[in-house]
Parts: structure tokens; C-alpha cells; sequence
């Protein structure tokens, strides 16, 4: 399919033609801190996406655990474990060259996201990594996140992919087996 570059938005103006203005509730759910219920969703989130820009381009890295895996500090931090894993680093490389990161947290059944930007720092100190010992897991790093903006996101795209629906599960058995994407993978450097 060839993209009409005259269809291309070049401007924040042009883009505004084709949508509303947010409405005020909208725009005052932003927070500054961790408001009770955003830390209650991050409470019950085992699951993350975090976005990160660096040097190299960006990266968006899901990040899991129990329920709670993600430590609130106060209204105004986060502390991230950072299990061992395929030991690309990519998002850790880029929080050392750009602190600024985007969290999206997500709790299975609900259709509402919460959301989280802000300045990221990477710890070593084995305080901070002992702190999340009760999973069992090595933590190798710990991601120090302080909140510059928090706030609930609408569920429409959640609802509109029914994420959280059976039959959404079933396409599971559609998709490329990790067997599969190995041994393209593995042709090419043969």
C-alpha cells in the first residue's frame, strides 16, 4: 500500500482539525503523585509495559510479577525489580543515556490502565535489591522511578481488542511457536 505523503500530518495544529479538545475531567485527572486508587491499581498490576528512549531509538519492555511486584515509595516513587532475562539491557542502557520513562500498568479483567512518566534512575544497592526477596527471583538491578505525571487511561482499546475475553485467548494456537521464530532465525545466521 503506498502512504500519499499529502496525507501525512506535518503539525500539532493540523492534527487538532480531526479531534476535540480533551475534556477538563480529562485533563485534571493528571497527577503530580500517586494518588490512593493509582496506588492500589499498582498494587494489583503483575504486569508493565515501560517505555524508554535512548541513544539507539526507543524501547517499550514488559516487565512481570506477582501482583505487587512494583514497591510504591511514598506518593512520588516506584521501585521496579529487574529479574535476570535475555540480557539485551536495551531499556537499561537507555534510562543511563535519558532518564525519562513511560509506564503503562495493567490488571487482567480490567479495562482501565494506569499510567505513569517520569525520571528513572538504575540502583545496585543490595538493599534495595534484598527488598524484593520474599519472590524468590535474584534481583539483579532495581529501576527508581520518580513520578512526574500519574493518571487512569480510558479502557476503550482494551475493550476494543477484548483483551480479557475467552475467545480472545483462544489465538494463542494462531500464532508463530517460540520453536518456530528460533529456527527462522537461527536459517539466517547458518
Amino acid at each position: 500500500m503506498y502512504i500519499r505523503p499529502e496525507h501525512i500530518v506535518g503539525s500539532k495544529e493540523q492534527l487538532r482539525q480531526y479531534y476535540s479538545m480533551p475534556s477538563e475531567m480529562v485533563v485534571k485527572k493528571q497527577l503530580d503523585f500517586l494518588a490512593p486508587y493509582g496506588q492500589k491499581m499498582i498494587a494489583l498490576s503483575p504486569f508493565l509495559v515501560l517505555a524508554t528512549v535512548g541513544e539507539s531509538g526507543v524501547d517499550v519492555s514488559p516487565k512481570g510479577g506477582e501482583p505487587g511486584f512494583v514497591k510504591t515509595v511514598g506518593e512520588k516513587t516506584l521501585l521496579i525489580p529487574d529479574y535476570a532475562g535475555n540480557n539485551r539491557l536495551d531499556g537499561m542502557q537507555n534510562i543511563i543515556s535519558n532518564p525519562q520513562v513511560g509506564l503503562t500498568f495493567f490488571i487482567p479483567g480490567v479495562n482501565e490502565v494506569f499510567r505513569v512518566n517520569g525520571k528513572a534512575r538504575l540502583s545496585l544497592d543490595p538493599a534495595l535489591t534484598d527488598f524484593f526477596s520474599e519472590t524468590g527471583k535474584k534481583v539483579k538491578c532495581t529501576i527508581v522511578v520518580d513520578i512526574e505525571e500519574a493518571f487512569i487511561h480510558c479502557g476503550q482499546a482494551i475493550a476494543l481488542a477484548k483483551l480479557w475475553e475467552s475467545e480472545s485467548q483462544s489465538r494463542k494456537d494462531k500464532a508463530p511457536s517460540m520453536t518456530s521464530i528460533i529456527e527462522f532465525h537461527q536459517a539466517r545466521t547458518a
